[in-house]
């Protein structure tokens, strides 16, 4: 008997990633699990938590996170902006490992060496101090808000053009679970009438 829930093409989907958001990274890596794993059409694209929330009123602590993370989104920007789409996964896998697996938080060191390791010219890095590529920046925040419907923080993940914030994990999902776990979403995507799905987080593990 046919299984009618059986993917029959290729899943297309777009991770929306700031590159300083913890949960996003999570995200990002779990989808180049499933990748590794079976064939699917993924695409990286930039959105700003520093964009989202310029002008709410936040905690201090949130507020000098928001400040900081301008930085890294506006180097991306200007890396897919002036070298294309293409560059910004390998680009965003150097800058997260050091922000997110090794820790390191000086962006104005993180930044030059990943631009380096992805093979992009070091003068991409004063457009962490300039408004130069914000334009851009916008534009690819705002086709991320539009593809989930309402506003939303990362990550923002679309597959066969259905839009989610989410899936949101404290840990990288690996080998099958890392597929179960995209043929649930795939399902979700795929039922017009789901809209959200929620539960309790618990400590990240970005190993």
């Amino acid at each position: 008997m046919e299984d009618k829930l059986a993917p029959r093409a290729i899943a297309s989907v777009v991770c929306h990633f700031d590159p300083s958001c913890p949960f996003v990274w999570a995200t990002s890596r779990w989808l180049l699990e499933v990748e590794r794993l079976q064939p699917i059409d993924l695409r990286f694209r930039i959105m700003s938590l520093s964009v989202l929330n310029e002008h709410r009123e936040l905690e201090p602590w949130y507020r000098e996170f928001n400040d900081r993370a301008w930085g890294p989104a506006r180097v991306c920007a200007a890396a897919e902006a002036l070298h294309g789409n293409v560059v910004l996964r390998d680009l965003y896998t150097a800058l997260g490992r050091r922000v997110h697996v090794e820790g390191n938080k000086d962006y104005d060191v993180v930044i030059p060496e990943s631009l380096a390791e992805s093979g992009l010219p070091a003068s991409l890095a004063k457009a962490a101090h300039t408004d130069e590529f914000d334009a851009a920046l916008r534009a690819s925040h705002q086709a991320g808000q539009e593809a989930v419907g309402e506003e939303a923080g990362t990550p923002v993940v679309t597959v066969d053009g259905a839009g989610f914030f989410g899936p949101v994990l404290t840990s990288v999902p690996r080998g099958e679970e890392a597929v179960r776990l995209f043929q649930a979403t795939r399902i979700l995507a795929g039922t017009g009438a789901f809209a959200e799905l929620k539960r309790g987080r618990g400590a990240l593990d970005l190993r």
